[in-house]
């Protein structure tokens, strides 16, 4: 090996650079053109033109679009137990209840069958995650939110430009919530986020939560929160939106390449494409029972990878309390199996090559 190979590469360049320094020149730390600019572009880019409300983090991006939707005690928001605490803590922040579903088998996302299983009288919403950037089912998904007479939220933190039968993620569901953390498809230099969606007032609420409720200058109209995202971190994703695409379209190459890399392999295998959906690969997703002995040999030759939700959400100590015992078999395995291997848009294909080697060699192939 001529270098380590880290498990994620944040992109800090010169452009980079160069737009942070002239937020910095020009005095508008907090709020200001680059962040009207940025919510107007990514509704734009993103979500078929649909209004964004730039926020400090995924988080409050999903946390104040559930409020401005009316999300609030005695309501029930069914979510997937594998998946990253944000999507639960976005639901119970608002006093309703987040309530736990499997994941389908072969990519990790909501299960339908799951989902129509756990509605009950006081459902509200679904929140589907489109997890590792592969999206969800959100044909089957619509289906059963139109039967029940209740809303589809996307957490779409993980799936910047995926798309589910030619539609963006993001514009199939009532509203969604997104995250621009480093590692992200699309991230800045820090914490940052949005929350999008079709309607106006909604999102007008949300815009107002997030900025202490305030009507004008020291009049407040409404509790609310500093949920703000800040110029510095908008001028990096301004600079950054254009080259989503170009960087999807390598994540893409670089997971084909994996998997043929680690095709026949019998004791790993990445996870499916389903039919109708085209992912981003946020992460390269494997799964082996091998998982913790895997990740301690591509250490030891300086590879990193990184583990996912390790503890299900359904058995998170902060969250049991909410609910009673939940079954979730696929998520509990998927919890046990999963390990990422190295994806971003400079990793080289003689890296994966590397990469898929010493997986190879663990295997004995």
């Amino acid at each position: 090996m001529v270098q380590p190979i880290p498990a994620a590469k944040p992109i800090i360049g010169k452009e980079e650079r160069e737009a942070v320094d002239r937020v910095m020149q020009s005095g508008m730390l907090a709020q200001g053109p680059e962040v009207a600019a940025f919510a107007q572009e990514f509704g734009a880019a993103l979500v078929s033109g649909r209004a964004c409300v730039a926020t400090n983090s995924g988080t409050s991006g999903l946390h104040l679009g559930l409020l401005a939707a009316g999300v609030g005690p005695g309501d029930e928001v069914i979510v997937p137990s594998f998946t990253f605490a944000a999507t639960a803590n976005s639901v119970a922040l608002t006093g309703a209840t987040p309530v736990f579903a499997d994941i389908e088998p072969t990519y990790f996302c909501l299960d339908p069958q799951a989902v129509e299983a756990a509605i009950t009288e006081k459902t509200k919403a679904v929140m589907p995650v489109h997890l590792f950037g592969h999206p969800a089912n959100m044909t089957a998904l619509q289906a059963i939110a139109d039967k029940h007479g209740i809303q589809i939220y996307e957490d779409a933190a993980q799936a910047h430009g995926a798309t589910w039968k030619g539609k963006r993620v993001g514009s199939n569901g009532a509203l969604a919530g997104w995250s621009f953390y480093p590692s992200k498809n699309l991230g800045c230099f820090g914490d940052g986020g949005a929350v999008t969606g079709g309607d106006a007032q909604a999102l007008a609420r949300a815009r107002l939560l997030a900025n202490h409720g305030r009507i004008q200058h020291y009049e407040h109209g409404a509790v609310g929160t500093n949920s703000r995202l800040d110029a510095l971190q908008a001028a990096v994703l301004n600079l950054r939106l254009p080259l989503l695409e170009r960087d999807n379209e390598r994540r893409r190459a670089l997971a084909a390449r994996y998997r043929e890399g680690l095709a026949g392999i019998g004791g790993v295998r990445l996870l499916d494409v389903a039919p109708g959906a085209e992912p981003v690969y946020h992460q390269l997703v494997v799964r082996t029972a091998e998982r913790d002995r895997l990740r301690q040999h591509l250490l030891d030759r300086q590879i990193g990878s990184a583990v996912f939700y390790p503890i299900p959400l359904h058995r998170q100590p902060a969250l049991l309390r909410l609910l009673g015992a939940v079954e979730a078999p696929v998520a509990e395995r998927a919890a046990a199996e999963v390990l990422a291997l190295p994806l971003y848009p400079q990793l080289t294909t003689a890296q994966v090559d590397e990469v898929c080697a010493e997986v190879r060699a663990f295997f004995g192939g």
